[in-house]
């Protein structure tokens, strides 16, 4: 009876012992997200894709601090060069104006009351010189109230559009805190990235088409182009920014544009593409992406080409039919077990 309750023991033990690893076990399975590797067609080697983006933004701010009593202009709406935008509360600074206002006409009527003492030689010299210093005191005591009541007012530094209000009224302003900006979108910019592999043969004349799906596919014609010095460590792209002309101001910051470069040779053909958030760089450098098989993680490493929205393209390192995490591959490593989260 002692033997058989030992080993009834033991059995349970053993059991809960194994239910408790499997549990652990399950319970270290990361859940990601996936996507299949499949084939893209490419319609030719020089099509790109942007963001519209204003020529030149001004930041509006006052140089004091107050409460604001109002904000005059609304986001979106075109302003003048010198139209009022924003106001603080001008109580205080309209006192010390007419405080100082007060000072200086105290000041002007004792200089004439001794005015006539000093030109009978009745008034010292010394006593003369300093009513005059009380003078320029005064009137300097002046023109610093009107400059802090001027200053209690916004005007738009140029032609524009209001971009974005940071403070509305009822707030309080501090020194050279933005309360609104003023973009320049009579002239734009279109932002695309171009593979190293392209960027020699793209000059400041390079001639462009740009369509935007917004504007139900109108087109525009390119202007100059500004070619960046400085390559994304990650795609290996350099960034260029196409002019366009913009006086009818359809083209808003943010808009995304299709944008064609002529004489630009490129890759044509069959390509993949993965996610841009997938793609990861080692220490070494090297970029590489997460797979998944067999209930695991894989680290490939790959090789890119040209960015597209927010896909690149893969030169190497993957095939068709492969399986890239797209989602949790933050916790994973080498060999780590993952299960595939339903989408």
């Amino acid at each position: 009876m002692y033997k058989s309750g030992i080993l009834f023991i033991s059995a349970m033990a053993f059991l809960m012992s194994s239910c408790s690893q499997k549990e652990r076990t399950h319970a270290d399975v990361l859940k990601v997200e996936v996507e299949v590797v499949s084939e893209s067609n490419a319609e030719n080697g020089r099509q790109y894709v942007g963001v519209v983006e204003e020529s030149s933004s001004v930041s509006c701010s006052f140089t004091g601090s107050g409460a604001i009593s109002r904000v005059c202009v609304e986001e979106g709406q075109r302003v003048r060069k010198g139209q009022l935008v924003a106001q603080l509360d001008e109580t205080q600074a309209g006192n010390m104006v007419q405080a100082a206002q007060a000072g200086v006409r105290q000041a002007y009527d004792a200089r004439e009351r001794l005015r006539q003492l000093h030109e009978s030689n009745s008034l010292p010299d010394m006593k003369w010189v300093e009513i005059q210093s009380q003078v320029e005191q005064a009137e300097a005591q002046l023109q610093l109230a009107r400059k802090h009541l001027a200053e209690c007012s916004i005007y738009a530094p140029t032609d524009g559009v209001v971009g974005k209000k940071m403070l509305n009224a009822g707030e309080t302003a501090l020194p050279s805190m933005p309360v609104l900006t003023i973009l320049d979108i009579d002239n734009v910019k279109v932002k695309i990235s171009i593979p190293e592999k392209e960027i020699a043969g793209i000059g400041a004349s390079t001639a462009s088409m740009i369509s935007v799906d917004a504007l139900g596919d109108r087109t525009f014609k390119g202007g100059t182009i500004v070619k960046g010095v400085q390559a994304d460590v990650l795609t290996h792209t350099y960034d260029i920014k196409i002019n366009v002309d913009n006086a009818e101001g359809l083209l808003l910051p943010g808009m995304v544009a299709k944008v064609c470069l002529e004489g630009i040779s490129a890759d044509s053909g069959s390509f993949v593409t993965v996610p841009v958030r997938s793609v990861q760089q080692s220490a070494d450098g090297r970029l590489f992406v997460w797979t998944f098989a067999d209930g695991r993680a894989n680290r490939r490493n790959i090789t890119t080409g040209q960015t597209s929205g927010d896909r690149i393209a893969v030169t190497s390192g993957l095939n068709i039919g492969d399986k890239v995490i797209t989602s949790g591959y933050q916790k994973v490593s080498e060999g780590s077990p993952v299960t595939v989260q339903a989408q």
